[in-house]
């Protein structure tokens, strides 16, 4: 999973019900995202300024949505950098394991919603970048 690359990242558009009194958004495993989702978790009450992530994964996917608000993820293969801004409850990115990524600028009141392919497993995570650039290069 460590040849993944930036261009291997995609923003995909989930459906729509859209009604007069509020829209709803279904996620489907293997359908909308193509994963079976193992764990969910958001992040809130993120103070201006401050980043959030900045890590890569060896084997989970993750898929992240900005369900209220808006930021920028900055995602990296250790060669390119590309920046992906989400600010649509209907879009999410997908982060295939291998890339560095790092959500950032962050407006008030957001919520980012992540959905990812493992259950926590702290031994999948690559948590410095000098480490990570080894990583990739092995």
């Amino acid at each position: 999973m460590k040849g993944n690359s930036v261009f291997d990242c995609s923003v995909i558009e989930l459906p729509r019900i859209i009604y007069r009194a509020g829209n709803i958004t279904p996620v489907s495993n293997n359908e909308s995202i193509p994963f079976e989702v193992k764990r969910v978790f958001y992040i809130y009450d993120i103070p201006g300024g401050e980043d959030r992530g900045a890590h890569a994964h060896k084997q989970c996917y993750q898929f992240l949505v900005a369900a209220s608000g808006g930021f920028e993820i900055e995602i990296d293969d250790g060669i390119i950098k590309r920046t992906v801004t989400l600010n649509r409850p209907y879009f999410g990115l997908l982060i295939p394991p291998g890339i560095w990524a790092a959500q950032k600028n962050f407006s008030s009141g957001s919520v980012c919603l992540v959905l990812t392919s493992q259950k926590y497993d702290e031994d999948d995570y690559i948590r410095n970048y000098d480490d990570y650039l080894l990583y990739r290069k092995k």
